[in-house]
């Protein structure tokens, strides 16, 4: 599903990635760990085409997408990778409802359609009767499934986290942890996830240790 070859990536003098390679298969559970500054977030950027590599090729779902232009990645970005962060950026001024369906209705989708998938999605989170709820009424953990949600509106073959529960109790923490696992049981998809959280990565299907820019 992802291929990564010899990436590199520099912000000014500081080399922050220095020749990574990783291979990750459909359907699989992978984390990454390693101190801060080891270059976890930039390789996951890169990875999720929000950064582009100095050097190296990426292959998602077989296309090469370090050929792609702005626009081209922008519309592959929208249709095939779904993004959880540790802070959930959630709209404020739109409901639970209308934040999951922006991503779809940024990639053509009909309203009624996006409408019906978003109510799917919150009945599968348990969240139906919180369509209507702006963030700032909804708990934290009610309001990362409502990301979560958001990263699957568009059916994506990849989902990118980035910490997605450092910012959760430990109850909360185990429930979005659990819930990633039943995702990729459900829809196939295959997940990145960058983590300090242990018990996520004994879960995982494989952890990566990055350090100094590097995988070891």
């Amino acid at each position: 599903m992802i291929e990564a070859n010899n990436i590199y990536k520099s912000f000014g003098n500081l080399q922050v990635l220095k020749g990574v390679d990783i291979k990750i298969d459909k359907g699989e559970i992978v984390c990454i760990m390693g101190a801060s500054g080891a270059g976890k977030s930039t390789l996951l950027q890169i990875l999720g085409t929000l950064e582009k590599a100095e050097k190296g090729k990426l292959i998602i779902d077989n296309q090469e997408v370090s050929k792609l232009n702005q626009n081209e990645l922008a519309a592959f970005r929208n249709k095939n990778i779904g993004f959880v962060f540790q802070f959930h950026h959630l709209l404020p001024e739109f409901t639970a409802l209308e934040n999951i369906c922006i991503p779809a209705l940024i990639a053509g989708t009909k309203q009624a359609d996006a409408h019906d998938k978003a109510i799917e999605l919150l009945d599968y989170m348990n969240l139906k009767d919180r369509k209507d709820h702006k963030p700032s009424m909804l708990s934290g953990g009610e309001q990362q499934r409502i990301a979560v949600a958001r990263a699957l509106i568009n059916n994506p073959s990849v989902i990118l986290a980035d910490e997605p529960s450092g910012n959760l109790d430990s109850n909360n923490a185990k429930e979005l942890h659990q819930m990633f696992f039943n995702l990729r049981d459900k829809l196939g998809q295959t997940f990145v996830i960058v983590t300090h959280n242990p018990q996520l990565a004994e879960m995982a299907d494989r952890t990566l240790i990055m350090k100094d820019g590097i995988l070891v």
